[in-house]
């Protein structure tokens, strides 16, 4: 029976791609993934995707961490007896809660690949910084580093990775950790429907 996945679009690229190694029986309804800039409305657009999908499938999953709702994600999945991915943010689930810990310090900032490949769109456009560049100061200057947890690295993305860090004027840490993190999550997520 098919398991209808509400995804945050920045990773459903990466579900869509497991899913079709690991032979999973799913729809993937992917929101968008600028969603969290304003993390304070995914909630709001997880139960609204809910009430749609819940009339299509019996099976549902939500293929999200918390993502900054604090708390708000998960009274909609208990709502609902729902469940979904493990974690604070997706650096959890990629990475591992530990892994994460033993990476930050104060002032670290996360990239994924899909941050490190819309970073223009998704930090440099809505921070205003294409319009007002004087602003990088302000916005990173409680920063200290810049880590990228990379899921499938490539030379065109490490570039990238590099000229966003510069931007921020950041150093650049790289921390190789694929997809297996999402992998476990997405079986114990589908394990537990």
């Amino acid at each position: 029976m098919t398991t209808a996945v509400i995804a945050c679009g920045a990773i459903a690229t990466h579900i869509s791609n497991l899913a079709s190694q690991e032979g999973f029986d799913i729809n993937i309804y992917p929101l968008p993934p600028l969603l969290h800039n304003h993390p304070e409305e995914i909630a709001v657009q997880v139960e609204s995707k809910i009430i749609e999908l819940k009339e299509k499938f019996e099976k549902i999953a939500v293929a999200y961490a918390d993502c900054g709702t604090y708390g708000a994600l998960d009274k909609v999945i208990q709502k609902y007896g729902l469940a979904r991915l493990g974690g604070d943010h997706c650096y959890d689930v990629f990475a591992g809660k530990q892994k994460v810990f033993e990476l930050t310090t104060t002032g670290t900032y996360f990239f994924t690949d899909y941050l490190v490949k819309s970073f223009n769109r998704s930090v440099v456009v809505e921070l205003g910084l294409d319009k007002r560049p004087e602003l990088v100061d302000d916005y990173f200057k409680n920063y200290e580093k810049v880590v990228w947890l990379a899921q499938n690295p490539t030379d065109e993305l490490k570039a990238a990775a590099e000229s966003a860090a510069a931007l921020m004027k950041l150093p650049l840490e790289i921390e190789v950790v694929g997809e297996s993190g999402l992998l476990d999550e997405l079986k114990r997520l589908l394990d537990h429907i």
